[in-house]
């Protein structure tokens, strides 16, 4: 396929940008994973959640935001649209008064899509959403490497008495197998929490665990470059980015918010920093739009998601 038959976003010169499709990127919609490189999906589940409930409406403003991203990322010169082809695919139909039937419905359609030469890009929704998208992934890929970007390391044996929730979701994929925990870096972990252990559980599984503290006041550019030593460019890998790993002062709008976190800089320089990596999926979860009437919050994710497609193998950079 030639570059000039990708999909292409609707350009801001063709059509208003408070105009035209409500799409991811205002990219050309459809019906499943046929014939694509890359499937944008939203899951807007949010009854996971242990605090603030919203992420349901996540998929939808970081697609009214997305109208801004144009298609060329102007320091790293990358390509997307010219090197795959992308789409959004919807969202995902949940039952939205069961968790675990969620959790059921939404590994079953990743399985769907996986069955085609396809990585996904995953609008959520709460963190919970990673856990069936994993084994998804897992089936296909065997046990995956993992950067995880969050404020909570979401390695709770139980929330409330559940086994499945969306601080429960890294111990669950570690247990099962999907996650090699000695490929496992979870960056931007931080403040309170309920005994001093908490982030040892993934540590003594072979994670790296850098908090936010290791993160502040510097650039995370070193960081990447350790990381992708560590995983090597050849072990497939999944990216988890929750927005609350940043900062509220940047994202706000988010669920379970905890000062102290990433600038939003740095977010640009992790996912920036996954380039080399072997990327089989991604996923931007917790955006909570109604605790952030600016819209800044949505706005930083669309950019993330479009960093995401930037660093995924194969993306073009322009000399």
């Amino acid at each position: 396929m030639s570059n000039e038959d990708y999909n292409q976003p609707l350009g801001g010169n063709d059509m208003p940008r408070f105009a035209g499709p409500g799409t991811m990127f205002r990219l050309p919609s459809q019906q499943g994973a046929e014939g694509l490189d890359i499937a944008i999906v939203g899951v807007p589940l949010d009854i996971g959640t242990s605090l603030r409930p919203g992420a349901r409406f996540g998929p939808r403003e970081i697609r009214a935001e997305s109208v801004m991203t144009r298609p060329y990322g102007m320091h790293t010169r990358a390509a997307p649209f010219d090197s795959f082809q992308i789409a959004d695919v919807g969202d995902v139909a949940l039952n939205t008064f069961n968790l675990m039937d969620s959790v059921k419905i939404i590994e079953e359609y990743y399985h769907g899509l996986l069955e085609h030469d396809v990585k996904t890009v995953t609008l959520g929704g709460d963190h919970t959403i990673a856990l069936p998208i994993l084994r998804a992934v897992a089936k296909k890929h065997g046990p995956v490497a993992l950067v995880h970007v969050d404020a909570h390391a979401d390695t709770n044996d139980h929330m409330f008495g559940e086994p499945i929730a969306h601080g429960t979701i890294f111990r669950r994929a570690i247990e099962e197998g999907l996650v090699d925990g000695n490929k496992m870096v979870q960056i931007g972990l931080r403040t309170t929490g309920y005994s001093a252990d908490d982030f040892d559980w993934a540590r003594e599984q072979g994670a790296r665990v850098v908090t936010a503290e290791d993160c502040w006041y510097k650039s995370l550019g070193p960081l990447m470059a350790e990381v992708r030593q560590q995983i090597g460019s050849e072990t497939p890998v999944y990216l988890s980015f929750d927005i609350d790993g940043i900062d509220p002062a940047f994202a706000p709008g988010t669920g379970t918010p905890e000062p102290g976190g990433l600038t939003n800089t740095q977010a640009i320089e992790i996912i920036r920093g996954c380039h080399g990596l072997n990327l089989v999926g991604c996923d931007l979860v917790e955006v909570s739009p109604q605790y952030d009437t600016s819209g800044n919050t949505a706005l930083l994710a669309a950019n993330l998601v479009f960093e995401m497609l930037c660093s995924m193998p194969g993306c073009d950079r322009r000399a």
